[in-house]
């Protein structure tokens, strides 16, 4: 297998690398550089048509893209830890968190690096207003975490599954464009600062 990978401060590679490490899978990695436009290219378009990473290309050639399809995968060869849970309820609950991380925060966030940031001002198609009116949307999904996670020491079990992962790479990417967590939100600070000190989070 070859996973195609892109360096901090890229999220989605990274959910699958802290991913990998958790379950002790050392993957070898091509790196594409994203100011380069090196995941634009010819050769890895013919890869992945979104021109997009992570990628893994399996040795039968199959190329699956997107990070939790490429996480799932990886659990399937290696089912422990269980970081999609176990049982039908804690696995619909995984599945729950998972969403809402991807549909209630990350929106926000993405919409703030691809209209205000500097490292994207020559995208076509910015709105700086539009940007800028999703920064009161990250603090209230933030909120939102926060208040879930009172009481509890993961996002969607007992223990940690890959919901933490997706939380943790898109807090760490939203603090990367200048939106960290507020000081007052305690419950989130406390897990950030937990699942943080996992050694898989430095992969």
């Amino acid at each position: 297998m070859i996973f195609y990978n892109s360096p901090n401060p890229a999220p989605n590679p990274r959910r699958v690398r802290i991913f990998a490490a958790e379950k002790g899978i050392a993957l070898e990695m091509r790196d594409l550089s994203i100011p380069a436009r090196e995941h634009k290219s010819d050769e890895f378009i013919a890869l992945n048509p979104r021109g997009q990473t992570p990628a893994l290309q399996l040795d039968d050639g199959t190329v699956i893209a997107e990070s939790v399809a490429i996480c799932r995968y990886l659990e399937g060869l290696h089912p422990e830890p269980p970081l999609f849970g176990t049982g039908a309820k804690e696995q619909a609950l995984v599945e729950m968190w998972n969403r809402r991380v991807e549909m209630v925060l990350m929106p926000p966030v993405g919409a703030v690096w691809v209209h205000t940031h500097k490292f994207t001002e020559r995208l076509p198609g910015r709105i700086a207003e539009w940007g800028e009116a999703n920064r009161p949307r990250i603090v209230d999904a933030m909120r939102f975490f926060d208040e879930s996670l009172a009481g509890r020491e993961f996002l969607a079990a007992d223990h940690f599954t890959i919901s933490d992962i997706l939380l943790l790479a898109t807090i760490d990417f939203s603090t990367f464009i200048g939106m960290p967590v507020p000081d007052d939100l305690t419950h989130l600070n406390q897990w950030h600062a937990r699942v943080s000190a996992r050694p898989s989070a430095a992969a």
